[in-house]
């Protein structure tokens, strides 16, 4: 039996290539340090010599890491005539679309529909499904495909992007086809272990002019660093955007030019504006295309400025630093938050020992002119790969009787850092503690001596003592897991990595406690919900020439990485017995909600169910996730993202299951809820992803209540 349970479990790989820390961010680097309260900055370098910077349609300024002369400003008082001019957008959606990656620019991944409740959910039935026939495993010629694309309602329309990077537009209530553009891009993983695709965005015009295209367009980019914008009625190229309809953004590769800028999550619309970030390579160079972020005109594809986390000096030698994920937006205040990654190389720091406020931050531009309003750096000095991979979710709370416009930053560690989204204050204490410092063994390394803790809500992991083993996956490798233990270094959350032993243990790993789906809101009940991940691996540095004669390859999220430049190299490993199975108590994923009044649990519970060769290990061991929630005020949270491809419904109330299908793959996209013609539905893409096992798909599949 025991022999059983290993092989059912074994596929436990990691989720690190699905994080691409390697995207861009402009030069606005505030140039406050490290502290509990926010650092602001909203008079960064007003210009700068980035090749961008010549093609700016209405403003080239570049905001500029270390400006002088900064001075603190919410972002009420930045931008206020911008402000005058632009219709407030509410938090709480008022008509029920979902026409972005997280539902909405708030990435609430909230519905006000209520046509499915928590009563009735279980009466859903699959009304539709449809097939795009683009999927590969990996066997063959093509990369294995993963697929986490949000399907987008706009238009009465449900697009979606695929990742042989087609275009399809499918109608809501039938799933029948209307149309579908092929990119023909290449179908090569040039900056990822697989090919990926997150989907597509979508803007229209304020004023349509009445017969002319392109007034609604949908853009989705591919990892050979194109943009495309295609009429969203007709999915022809829309002619006037950039060059007959297709932006090349590798034009702005200029520096370090180690791999495309890769376009895998669509840009984020904020008005007339597509926000910009890009992907690229994890743990591979010591300097690597540093971190941009670029604004452009929606409707032409012009350049209105640009955004850099890095200063000058430090992308010399340095790099990434970017945004990979999708971004948030308050548009009634004029802000743009930006997730931003860490610096090259990943697991070694000695190349950037100077201070870099912007890297692993928080940091909230003014929508029109790039400016830096306000940053929080969530970790100092950042050497393991803990960069901000989720849009930070925007919400009015409140608390001791306060209503407070707060944003809930989830990150990696299991953190969930919560801030007045105007100012970047502390809406409950985020103290400086003192972490783990070096053992010595590597040359050229500083530490930060603090790293920010939030007192509230706690962690959602914990890391204060090292992770129990196993006793099950312990005896069934007749004691690996102790030995492993025993060999391998751990003083607490933030340990450094070292060149000692096995290595150092990392929990969470590098795929982080909450992944980019991030943190769904409901605004009515305040209540937070959110998905985490419990990984324990363990990393290694090894000088170059070590490096070399050890270099024995490496997975997805795993293995061997050189860091080409720096003089040490690395090893990412999954802490499993040689049976594959996870060394460290389960559950492995769960479900949590948080009463965003008080920063307390409400419910916790595991999610999902470990799964292989067809059978399902029990749901009380939880199952590592890849996505995110959506709730609804029907007062039900769906979700799917789990290894046993099913997809579910849960209690916001109680955290209860109350409805669950089985997909042809995990569902590593967060699900949509929309209304069509007076119906309610919930979307989801299962596509699955090899990080969580080899099973992937290519399905969209949709759900309401029986008609009568």
């Amino acid at each position: 039996m025991a022999t059983a349970l290993a092989l059912l479990l074994a596929p436990v790989p990691l989720f690190a290539q699905d994080q691409p820390t390697e995207s861009d961010q402009t030069s606005a680097q505030s140039d406050t340090q490290p502290s509990s309260k926010a650092s602001t900055s909203s008079e960064a370098a007003e210009s700068s010599e980035a090749a961008t910077s010549s093609e700016a349609a209405t403003s080239s300024e570049t905001p500029q890491a270390g400006d002088e002369g900064a001075q603190d400003v919410s972002a009420a008082d930045s931008g206020d005539q911008q402000n005058a001019n632009r219709a407030p957008i509410p938090l709480v959606p008022e008509t029920p679309t979902w026409d972005s990656f997280h539902g909405q620019l708030n990435a609430q991944k909230y519905s006000p529909l209520d046509q499915i409740t928590a009563d009735n959910v279980g009466d859903l039935e699959k009304v539709w499904e449809f097939h795009t026939g683009d999927v590969a495993d990996g066997s063959g010629d093509t990369p294995a495909t993963v697929w986490s694309a949000t399907p987008v309602f706009a238009n009465d329309t449900i697009y979606i992007g695929t990742p042989f990077y087609r275009l399809i537009a499918l109608d809501p209530g039938t799933g029948k086809e209307k149309w579908s553009f092929d990119t023909k891009s290449s179908r090569e993983a040039l900056t990822q272990p697989v090919l990926k695709n997150r989907g597509v965005s979508y803007w229209e015009a304020e004023n349509p002019v009445a017969g002319e295209p392109c007034q609604k367009i949908v853009y989705m980019g591919t990892m050979d660093a194109q943009l495309f914008a295609l009429d969203a009625d007709t999915g022809e190229l829309c002619k006037g955007f950039a060059d007959n309809g297709v932006l090349n953004v590798n034009q702005w590769n200029d520096t370090h030019a180690e791999w495309p800028l890769s376009v895998l999550q669509p840009p984020t619309v904020v008005g007339d504006h597509l926000m910009l970030g890009w992907a690229g390579m994890d743990w591979a160079y010591e300097q690597a295309p540093p971190g941009t972020i670029f604004s452009l005109n929606a409707q032409t594809g012009e350049l209105e400025w640009t955004f850099q986390a890095l200063s000058d000096e430090m992308r010399e030698k340095s790099g990434t630093a970017n945004v990979w994920t999708h971004m948030s937006a308050d548009r009634e205040n004029g802000l743009l938050y930006l997730p931003v990654s860490s610096p090259s190389p990943n697991y070694w720091g000695g190349n950037r020992t100077e201070e870099a406020p912007l890297a692993t931050s928080t940091t909230a531009l003014d929508i029109e002119t790039g400016k830096v309003v306000w940053s929080r750096q969530w970790v100092h000095h950042d050497i393991w790969d803990y960069d901000i991979n989720s849009a930070p979710t925007l919400m009015d709370i409140t608390v001791d009787g306060k209503k407070i416009p707060a944003l809930v930053q989830a990150t990696k560690q299991g953190f969930l850092f919560v801030v007045n989204r105007l100012t970047g204050e502390d809406v409950w204490p985020i103290e400086e503690r003192p972490v783990p410092q070096g053992d010595g063994s590597v040359d050229g390394e500083v530490y930060a001596p603090t790293q920010p803790f939030p007192t509230k809500p706690a962690p959602l992991l914990d890391q204060s003592e090292k992770p129990k083993i196993w006793g099950l996956a312990d005896a069934v490798g007749g004691g690996q897991c102790s030995r492993l233990w025993d060999n391998l270094w751990y003083e607490g959350m933030y340990t450094p990595p070292t060149t000692k032993g096995e290595g150092a243990l990392t929990y969470p790993d590098s795929s982080g406690g909450v992944q980019w789906g991030g943190v769904a809101f409901d605004p009515e009940t305040q209540t937070a919900v959110v998905n985490t991940s419990h990984i324990v691996q363990y990393v290694k540095l090894y000088n170059r020439e070590d490096y070399e004669q050890a270099d024995s390859g490496s997975g997805n999220e795993s293995g061997f990485a050189p860091q080409k430049g720096a003089p040490y190299g690395m090893r990412l490993k999954v802490a499993m017995n040689w049976l594959g199975m996870p060394c460290w108590e389960p559950p492995f994923g769960e479900l949590v909600a948080i009463d965003m009044h008080t920063g307390d649990v409400k419910w916790r519970r595991p999610v999902g169910a470990s799964q292989q060769f067809g059978f399902f290990m029990p749901e009380k061991w939880g199952s590592p996730t890849i996505g995110g929630p959506a709730v609804t005020a029907g007062g039900v949270v769906f979700i799917g993202a789990s290894m046993d491809a099913k997809l579910r419904a849960y209690s916001l109330e109680t955290g209860e299951e109350l409805w669950s299908d089985q997909a042809e793959a995990p569902a590593v996209a967060n699900p949509s809820v929309y209304e069509y013609k007076g119906r309610q539905y919930v979307a989801f893409v299962a596509g699955g992803n090899t990080i969580l096992k080899d099973q992937v798909g290519d399905q969209v599949v949709v759900y309401a209540l029986p008609e009568d």
